[in-house]
């Protein structure tokens, strides 16, 4: 492979930060490689010899144009992830796929349009089943629950299926884990705490967050790795792969996402040699 197309939106541009890190690794593994934005339509696939999904941010809301998008980029170059494997991740009913698989997942209620919610006795969460950044994402108090109720009919209204997930203690004080896997491996971790608005919508491209480099346990990169291995079964190895967990409230190790999609890949919080493991599968995969 010779020419690759680091894939963004045009309102992500300069603000990946593993950019910084991972294009250097891999002009420095051979790699010609060029940022382009997904929906420009000035840019030709097929003079790529891979185009990789990395920060197209703004998919949730031009879902139908950026499926579209999928298939025909998929047809003149190698997309990565390809496309069925990123049909599945976008939408979070895999959750429910990775649950009748035995991995353990956070606490799901999946409330379809035309379905009342059934809230949690305590905190919960709020969230389209498809969307990224938290975006259209919020938690409420009890006391909260007509607006809760207001926010899932307007995702309702949209078309969007929802999910509602009891807020478990652990967020609050340990916030989440993302776990990156590059060709199938496991690779690095950080530590995330996402600044969720309380019965309000985050406005940006994606919600604030703190990241911190993190060693993880044995337990949690085990879970992580059931879900890649599902993900390997059904769609072949993932050339990129973020699987977010968090601690249920028995302390145990459970999914919230995974993001085969666009996941930021937290270099900056990874061992240096992270960049050139990812420029190696980008190369290689």
């Amino acid at each position: 492979m010779v020419r690759l197309a680091w894939v963004s939106a045009r309102e992500a541009l300069g603000r990946d930060e593993d950019e910084a890190l991972a294009l250097p690794a891999l002009r420095d593994a051979g790699v010609d490689v060029d940022v382009v934005v997904w929906d420009d339509p000035a840019v030709r696939w097929d003079s790529y010899d891979r185009a990789v999904l990395r920060s197209a941010w703004d998919y949730p809301q031009r879902l139908g144009r950026f499926l579209e998008w999928l298939d025909r980029v998929a047809a003149v170059t190698d997309l990565r992830n390809p496309a069925p494997m990123v049909r599945w991740s976008l939408d979070k009913h895999y959750l429910a796929d990775l649950d009748r698989a035995g991995v353990p997942i956070t606490p799901t209620a999946f409330v379809e349009p035309g379905d009342e919610p059934v809230f949690p006795a305590g905190r919960f969460v709020v969230k389209p089943a498809i969307g990224a950044g938290s975006r259209d994402a919020a938690w409420y108090d009890p006391a909260d629950r007509p607006v809760a109720l207001a926010h899932v009919r307007r995702l309702h209204e949209a078309g969007a299926s929802v999910l509602v997930q009891p807020m478990l203690k652990s967020v609050a004080e340990d916030g989440e884990w993302p776990l990156v896997f590059l060709a199938g491996r496991y690779s690095h971790a950080a530590s995330k705490r996402v600044a969720l608005p309380r019965a309000g919508l985050v406005e940006d491209l994606f919600a604030e967050e703190t990241n911190v480099p993190y060693q993880a346990e044995p337990e949690q990169i085990a879970v992580a790795q059931r879900a890649v291995d599902l993900v390997t079964e059904r769609f072949g190895v993932p050339l990129y792969a973020r699987v977010d967990l968090v601690r249920d409230d028995d302390g145990k190790a459970c999914v919230l996402e995974v993001e085969l999609v666009e996941p930021s890949l937290f270099l900056p919080q990874a061992p240096p040699e992270a960049a050139a493991r990812l420029a190696a599968a980008l190369r290689d995969g």
